[in-house]
């Protein structure tokens, strides 16, 4: 039964891999196709054969490591050093054909009448009439002349002629139409009321890769995603191509660029930084205050200071930002009946960073609080009473013995919320979407940005248009720094446990 459910369920799985296989074939994806291929083969090599077994259970967890994590940021790698972006989202081939398709109207071009019938079948006939009463039958994209008494004018008048009205109503699926004049013109729908011949614009030359306008004979040249004449001239759209490290030129070698990035990175570490420290210093104090077994009702307090984690980021990010409003803000109203002024919290560039630190403060103390409350009553009594024997202060007891024993089991986490705050788009985002902007930035780089929330903006909201290119770029820039964070994370915990042997 077992050798049945297995031989099914891989029957299965790979009708999946073949009904896959021959839409990327469709697609002209042979690379994807050749990894689904050994993909394929690997699978069925592990579930067949013995000596696969082992492998059985590294299968599902490497397939996802793969999906998931190695090819994003393989990806990423690739798209750093391309163009890709607006002006260059089609490939290569993709624009030559557009550009092929380009097609204007021929000098003093004749105007053709027409008529319209559509077929039993809904096919479309069209009868062309130039000024001087000569006809033209045009159908599936061909023309033929024809001559008085043709036998074909008796067959269209069998069919159904469109009246102006349903003309009118079918333009879109009229002026779809083309009809080969010759090898490079066509006649096509001018207006509502004729066609006119017009002339193929560019043509490409497969053997020297090059786009020529056949109107002026300029020489187009493909160069780091363009078709460029010998003047320097552009044409438009562009198309994805390797541009090696560009980007990371623009990164770091253009003012402009290099100058708001500085910048956010800088308030990326200020941020990280103090969202860590006030969280960490608000919660420990909490935790030290309801660590008192003499405190009465510590539980209800405990419960009441946990409600800030429990709801959602999200939404306590919109009611904060609400708050915040200068003009209707509940802390400005108060401000302005206490002290008779307002803050611009969402406007002034220092005093957005404030709110976002205080935003963060309230989203981050009850964890702070919850670990440090926990560390401090995994630490002896007899600890301190022997401290308190030796005449040590409070604040002795709090650094010698408190605080080195809490860092062995919070430092580590102090880390990992410095990076997850180094990468902490949502809050950034919902409550000031990095504004205000950095004046005379080149990319959408705001004050309060930090390398996450640019990256987006970069990919997603430049005034210029899209820039994946340039946000992978940055994204690598990022991963480096988050790695290099792992690292001292782990060289940080190894410190700390060396610290807890000795006290």
């Amino acid at each position: 039964m077992g050798k049945m459910m297995k031989g099914i369920t891989l029957g299965l799985l790979n009708v999946v891999f073949i009904w896959i296989a021959l839409f990327l074939l469709n697609a002209e994806a042979y690379l994807v196709f050749v990894l689904l291929l050994l993909g394929a083969l690997l699978t069925n090599f592990i579930f067949i054969t013995p000596k696969g077994y082992p492998y059985r259970y590294l299968l599902p967890a490497s397939f996802f490591m793969i999906l998931l994590v190695v090819y994003p940021i393989i990806y990423t790698v690739y798209i750093s050093v391309t163009n890709y972006g607006t002006g260059n989202i089609l490939n290569k081939e993709q624009v030559i054909a557009q550009f092929e398709e380009r097609y204007t109207l021929e000098p003093s071009a004749e105007q053709y009448a027409f008529q319209v019938y559509r077929d039993p079948q809904a096919s479309l006939w069209f009868l062309f009439t130039d000024a001087q009463g000569a006809q033209l039958l045009g159908r599936d994209g061909e023309i033929t002349r024809l001559e008085a008494g043709d036998p074909i004018l008796m067959q269209l008048a069998a069919f159904h002629e469109l009246s102006r009205v349903e003309l009118v109503q079918a333009t879109n699926e009229l002026s779809a139409q083309s009809f080969a004049y010759d090898d490079t013109r066509e006649l096509r729908m001018r207006n509502i009321n004729s066609f006119s011949v017009y002339l193929q614009q560019y043509s490409y030359n497969v053997e020297s890769d090059q786009l020529i306008d056949l109107q002026t004979g300029t020489v187009y040249t493909p160069i780091n995603g363009y078709f460029q004449a010998p003047d320097g001239t552009r044409l438009s759209p562009g198309f994805r191509a390797v541009i090696g490290f560009d980007n990371f030129r623009r990164l770091f070698g253009n003012p402009q660029i290099t100058g708001p990035f500085v910048s956010v990175f800088v308030w990326t570490i200020q941020w990280a930084l103090l969202s860590v420290a006030t969280t960490f210093v608000v919660g420990l104090f909490l935790a030290i205050l309801l660590n008192d077994p003499h405190l009465r009702l510590r539980k209800m307090y405990r419960s009441l200071l946990i409600l800030p984690y429990a709801i959602p980021a999200f939404i306590s990010a919109l009611i904060w930002r609400g708050l915040f409003n200068t003009e209707l803000g509940v802390i400005n109203q108060i401000l302005q009946a206490t002290i008779g002024s307002s803050v611009p919290w969402l406007q002034d560039p220092f005093w957005a960073k404030v709110a976002l630190i205080i935003l963060n403060l309230w989203l981050g103390f009850p964890y702070m609080m919850i670990i440090c409350l926990g560390a401090l009553q995994s630490i002896g009594a007899e600890m301190y009473e022997a401290a308190l024997v030796d005449g040590a202060t409070s604040w002795q007891q709090f650094r010698h013995i408190t605080l080195p024993l809490l860092m062995v089991s919070v430092g580590p986490l102090l880390v990992s919320s410095f990076s997850f705050n180094f990468n902490n788009f949502s809050v950034i985002y919902l409550l000031t979407r990095g504004r205000p902007p950095i004046v005379g930035a080149q990319t959408p780089a705001g004050h309060t940005d930090i390398l996450i929330s640019y990256t987006y903006r970069l990919a997603f909201e430049s005034g210029r248009g899209i820039d994946y290119g340039l946000a992978s770029a940055v994204t690598l820039v990022i991963f480096l720094i988050t790695g290099a964070i792992t690292f001292i994370n782990f060289r940080f915990t190894g410190a700390l446990e060396d610290v807890s042997k000795n006290v």
